[in-house]
Parts: structure tokens; C-alpha cells; sequence
């Protein structure tokens, strides 16, 4: 999990430049580089493929040069193609592909990669910078437009960003940069023509493609861990990858010390994997305690995202603090696929598609951004298999009339694709629970306490009335913001609104996001 700025002029002092960059050193805390040459390249490394200093950025290639934090997990395939070229590799870091590739195939190599990537590019020929990423948005990239001369600036966090330019915007996932045009290369919410595949066919495909996805993000020099919940989908992710791997994994879950639900079914998962496994416990002192921390490294204010961000953010502090973890596979992505609580209110079909779209599109701004910021705040890397382009695709393609819950089981699919000696029946067909009320009801009810304790009902009407953009609704929601504001003055506009269920739906209309507030809840908080 890097972490990169590139400002495409050179206007400014890279003292000035080094003040931003300086911000997300724990994004690469391995080496730093700052390259000059008509504009300035920085990169922060955290080394995962080619540990030795061959793998360093940027790269380079004739006058032409590159840095990406990314990883390209068909790396293997597209050397062999670049080897034919002609092109000498001085590293084995799978990232030095990406300029030969570019020299082949210039800007449609972005359709060929099979990836998770943030990059910036300088073509000599052209003189212009190119930047791109990942369909998904799993790695982050912001940009924004220089106070000095209006010039744009990328960075991988907004943070970098903030004392040096204008309108600082999240870069749109799928999209790639060129001439002062963003331009889209590939929307994976969007499928042209459903395949009617019979239910057996489906949950073949489905354990295949995800069975892949997991595989190909076990590659890595660093070593691996994994986050479990005790949910169905880090379950399954953990699964899978004590399979293929044929020896004990190792995986990590949270939980309050109060009542942490899903603690006792990650134990039931890890005993059944048979996994080296860490229980990390916490308490109401380190959720207040963190909070600031934890909305700083989201560059977020949504409360759904800051809840769920927790636990996450002191799990892998943990890990880094006391393992030689570099490398954590999670569970993000599944439930824009297959289904939230919600949405088994959903009226039709056709309505339950657009909804999963709508997911697909914003994850950048939520699930993806909370693994990617909690992972990465401990200079640690996020992989995210269900994000895999192969396995969203087919996904995204099957008639929502067989994703939707007609079963009485929410993701009976992916249920049905790994009922085969994955899981323990408790665990796969367990009820979904939400993250942060899984880390314990405690963790959501303290925090609301907190909030309470901030403001009299007067103050809260008062604050409120400082934001007209996406204006707080709860004392909850103007704590995260005022706190928010302190580190980002007026930045809210790079999150486009609060996470919460499709509030036109019947059964939907809750002003809290946490699915326990959902009549259909049922047993998978207990």
C-alpha cells in the first residue's frame, strides 16, 4: 500500500511540495523518492513485490516515467507479452510492466490489466501526464488544481493536497486522465445483456471466479494476514485461502470487551479452518480515544463509514504494532453483489439492479475507502477478492431476479456456491450483521452517548445550521462533521452524501444506518 503526489508543473518549491507529501508518509514508510523533471514525482513505498531496492519508484522508461500504488495480478502474463518487445526488466516488482505496456499499447493498456491500481504517468513525446485507476476505486487517488497556477496535482490521499490546491475531488474509479479530460474505460456496475444461467451453473461460476480471486492476491513477498468477522464473506475469503495454501493462515478479528458478537463466530471459523488465530480486544476508552485519528485517515464525515471504521483501524494498528503482517486479504465488496439487509426490501428486480449499481459506483467513497484508510493508516496492504473485474462482472450479469432474497436466505447464491465443506452450516447460513454493531452494539452505543455528551439540544440546532451541504441530522452526524472540519476546512463536497439505506422503499425509512434498525434484522446480532 503506497502512497504517491505528482504536481505536473514545477511552479513550486519541493519544499512546498515535500509539506503535503510528508502527510501520507505511513502509506510507504519502506523508501521515499522525489523525482524533478518538468513536474515532481513522489512516491512512498511499502515494499510487497521485490522487496530490494529494484523495486523502487519511479520507474522510468526512455524519458517516460511512472508511479503506481497498485497491484497487477496478471502481471506474469503481460511480462511474458512485454518480454517480446524487446524490454529487459531490472526488477521483479510487478508494477515495472506498466510503462513497456503503455508503450504498446499506449492508453488502452488500462482494458488490459487485471488490477487494483492508482498510477500518474509522464509521456515525453506527448509531454502529458496521464493518470488512471481502478475500475473498483480499491487504491485511492484524489487530484486537485494548484493555488499557484491552476495546474492539476494528484496524490493518493486528499490530505497531501489540501494546503496546496483548489477543488480537491476524488478521481473517478474506471476513468483515466488525459488532456484535461477524465474518460471512462470501464464501468463494472454495468452489464449490457443478463446470462440465464440454471442455479447449479451459477454457483459453479460463482466459487470459481471468486476461488480465483482470492488465489491470485496470495502472491506477495510480504508476508499475508486476514481480517475476520465471523461474517459469511471474510469467512469465505479466509476459506479459501487455507484451501489453496494447504497450512495454518493467519487471521485476526476485533471485538469490545462488553459484548462482542461476532468474536465467538470468527473462533468457530478459525477452528474449523484450522487457522493461527488473534483476537484483539477493545474498549470504550480506545473507540472515544481514536475517534479523531480515525475520521483523519478516512478524510470522511459519513457516519456508516467512520461506525464500521472503528474497530477495523485499532485491529490493524494491532497487527502492525506486533506481527510482520504487510499484507491483509478482507471481505469488502460482497454486499453490493448480492445483497444488503435492505435490500430485501427492494420492489422489483429491475429496482434491486439499480441499487446494486448505485453500490458499485460510490464504493470508492465508502466500504473500499474504509479498508484501504484502516489498512493503510498502519502501513499496511489492502487486497479485496471480491472486487475481482471477473467475478463483479459475471455477478453484475446474472438476472437480479435470481440475486434477490426469494430463498428466506440473503446471498443464497454465494451460500450455495461454498456449501460444500467451506464453512460451518452456523456460519453459512448465518444471518448478515453489520460490522460495527458485529464489534459489539456497545461500540454504535458509545459512540452515540459520546455525541450526546458534546451538545445540548440548543448547540446541536446551532451547529447544524454551519453546514448547508449534506447538513447533519443527528448529534452523531455533527460530532463526525465538526471533526471532519477541523482537519479538512471545507472539504466536505469530496463525499457525495450520508450512507443509508434506499430510503424510498418501503421498510427503509431509518434514520440510523445500522441494520439493527431493520424490522428483517432478525438473529445475526446475537
Amino acid at each position: 500500500m503506497c502512497g504517491f503526489k505528482v504536481y505536473t508543473s514545477d511552479d513550486i518549491k519541493v519544499s512546498e511540495f515535500k509539506e503535503g507529501f510528508e502527510k501520507i508518509k505511513y502509506r510507504g514508510p519502506d523508501a521515499t523518492n522525489i523525482f524533478t523533471n518538468g513536474g515532481i514525482f513522489g512516491f512512498h513505498r511499502l515494499a510487497i513485490m521485490d522487496l530490494t531496492e529494484h523495486g523502487m519508484q519511479p520507474f522510468t522508461l526512455g524519458k517516460n516515467k511512472l508511479v503506481c500504488n497498485g497491484e497487477i495480478f496478471n502481471h506474469d502474463d503481460l511480462m511474458a507479452e512485454v518480454i517480446t518487445t524487446g524490454y529487459q526488466f531490472h526488477s521483479t516488482s510487478d508494477c515495472e510492466v506498466l510503462l513497456p505496456l503503455y508503450s504498446k499499447y499506449g492508453i488502452e493498456m488500462f482494458k488490459v490489466l487485471d488490477a487494483e491500481f492508482a498510477l500518474v504517468l509522464y509521456d515525453a513525446d506527448l509531454n502529458e501526464f496521464i493518470a488512471a485507476r481502478d475500475p473498483i476505486g480499491i487504491r485511492p487517488l484524489f487530484y486537485g488544481y494548484s493555488k499557484v497556477s491552476s495546474n492539476i496535482m494528484f496524490a493518493s490521499e486528499a490530505k497531501s493536497l489540501v494546503d496546496a490546491c483548489d477543488n480537491i475531488m476524488p478521481f473517478p474509479p474506471g476513468h483515466y486522465y488525459l488532456q484535461g479530460k477524465f474518460i471512462s474505460y470501464h464501468d463494472p456496475s454495468k452489464s449490457e445483456n443478463y446470462h440465464n444461467d440454471e442455479i447449479n451453473e451459477i454457483t459453479k461460476n460463482i466459487n470459481q471466479l471468486l476461488t480465483n480471486g482470492v488465489i491470485k492476491r496470495l502472491d506477495a513477498d510480504a508476508p499475508l494476514g486476514f481480517l475476520l468477522s465471523g461474517g459469511l464473506d471474510s469467512s469465505l475469503v479466509c476459506s479459501i485461502a487455507a484451501k489453496h495454501l494447504n497450512k495454518p493462515i493467519k487471521t485476526f478479528a476485533v471485538g469490545m470487551d462488553t459484548d462482542a458478537i461476532d468474536l465467538k463466530y470468527a473462533k468457530i471459523v478459525a477452528d474449523y479452518i484450522k487457522s493461527d488465530h488473534t483476537e484483539v480486544i477493545i474498549n470504550k476508552n480506545d473507540v472515544i480515544n481514536s475517534l479523531s485519528d480515525v475520521i483523519y485517515h478516512l478524510e470522511t464525515w459519513d457516519i456508516t463509514t467512520i461506525r464500521a471504521s472503528v474497530g477495523m483501524y485499532l485491529l490493524c494498528k494491532w497487527i502492525d504494532n506486533n506481527t510482520d503482517i504487510k499484507v491483509l486479504l478482507t471481505g469488502e465488496v460482497s454486499d453490493e453483489l448480492f445483497g444488503y439487509k435492505y435490500t430485501d426490501y427492494a420492489p422489483t428486480p429491475e429496482a434491486f439492479q439499480c441499487e446494486s449499481e448505485k453500490r458499485i459506483n460510490e464504493l470508492y467513497m465508502y466500504d473500499c475507502l474504509r479498508a484501504d484508510r484502516c489498512i493503510a493508516s498502519a502501513s499496511l496492504e489492502a487486497r479485496v477478492p471480491f472486487a475481482d473485474l471477473k467475478f463483479v462482472d459475471y455477478v453484475m450479469g446474472i438476472n437480479p431476479a435470481k440475486k434477490m432474497n426469494v430463498y428466506g436466505q440473503g446471498k443464497y447464491l454465494l451460500r450455495q456456491a461454498f456449501k460444500d465443506n467451506y464453512l460451518p452450516d452456523s456460519i453459512l447460513n448465518r444471518d448478515k450483521a453489520a460490522f460495527s454493531d458485529a464489534v459489539g452494539h456497545s461500540l454504535v452505543d458509545y459512540l452515540k452517548e459520546y455525541a450526546e455528551s458534546c451538545y445540548s439540544d440548543e448547540e446541536f440546532k446551532v451547529g447544524c445550521l454551519k453546514y448547508s451541504y449534506k447538513t447533519p441530522y443527528t448529534k452523531e452526524s455533527l460530532l463526525y462533521r465538526d471533526i471532519f472540519e477541523k482537519h479538512f476546512p471545507n472539504q466536505a463536497q469530496w463525499i457525495k452524501d450520508y450512507w443509508l439505506p434506499n430510503q424510498t422503499w418501503d421498510g427503509c425509512q431509518v434514520d440510523d444506518p445500522s441494520a439493527r434498525y431493520l424490522n428483517n434484522y432478525g438473529d445475526s446480532g446475537k
